[in-house]
């Protein structure tokens, strides 16, 4: 749809790329567009089994473009410029609730709403410069693209009070101890180990991952027996893929097992 976001598939790995490097990948309606446009293709195409998204010019995402908020525009209405960030916003819910792994590389500064989008990811592979900070209330904003949500649910409402009210700056390692990144690597290593991991998802059992997320997504929100039913019937339909008969296979012959996917 745009250029602004980049889209290669690699034997099942979609990877997406936010691309304004001039402006550090800040989200302006454009991109948001593209990459909620992105979301929907990973969902819906059956070749897409895992997702890894990064941003382009060594910078993952420093939020909503500021310079271009304050710049005069035309008068949008209050329910005109709630609907149109609520479209964007759109990209969060979609890798959050997509029934595939996705993978945030996150390098150089994830702020704002670049954040958000990183925590509504899998899982997430920090740069060990990477600067990471809610930001919003450092220029006036309550926040959005659901980093409230993402992280209350991710390290309690303590935390997340204290982030986004005091919009601390953190270093990789601050947030790998608080639990928000999932590996810190050297800035070096950042692609390789990135890829690398998203690839492994992708070459996973891609119906069984898919349940697993769900599973997660629904002990947010779902009562305990709610969520033992439908552990019970993603578990059994997991029994009955080839992947899984393949494990079982591989366990017993005692080598690697080839997933395909289904």
């Amino acid at each position: 749809m745009t250029d602004l976001v980049l889209e290669s598939l690699d034997q099942g790995l979609l990877t997406i790329t936010m691309n304004r490097p001039d402006r550090r990948n800040a989200l302006n309606p454009e991109m948001a567009g593209g990459l909620v446009a992105a979301a929907r293709r990973a969902t819906d195409d059956p070749e897409v089994r895992a997702v890894l998204l990064k941003g382009a010019g060594g910078t993952f995402c420093v939020g909503g473009d500021v310079k271009s908020m304050a710049a005069s525009r035309a008068p949008m209405t209050f329910e005109a410029k709630a609907a149109n960030l609520r479209r964007g916003m759109e990209v969060s819910r979609l890798l959050h609730e997509l029934p595939k792994p996705v993978v945030a590389q996150v390098e150089g500064a994830a702020a704002g709403a670049g954040l958000s989008i990183a925590l509504s990811c899998d899982l997430r592979v920090a740069s060990a410069s990477v600067k990471i900070t809610t930001a919003f209330a450092k220029v006036g904003l309550s926040g959005d693209y659901g980093g409230t949500y993402f992280l209350t649910h991710l390290l309690g409402s303590a935390k997340a009070r204290e982030l986004y009210l005091m919009s601390p700056v953190l270093t990789a390692q601050e947030a790998l101890a608080l639990g928000m990144v999932t590996k810190v690597v050297p800035d070096a290593e950042i692609d390789e180990v990135a890829h690398e991991l998203a690839m492994s998802l992708a070459q996973g059992p891609s119906v069984t991952l898919g349940y697993i997320k769900r599973n997660i997504n629904n002990a947010e929100h779902m009562s305990l027996e709610a969520c033992f039913d439908a552990e019970a019937i993603h578990h059994s339909r997991a029994s009955e893929t080839a992947d899984h008969k393949e494990a079982a296979t591989a366990f017993v012959e005692k080598r690697k097992p080839v997933f395909h996917g289904h």
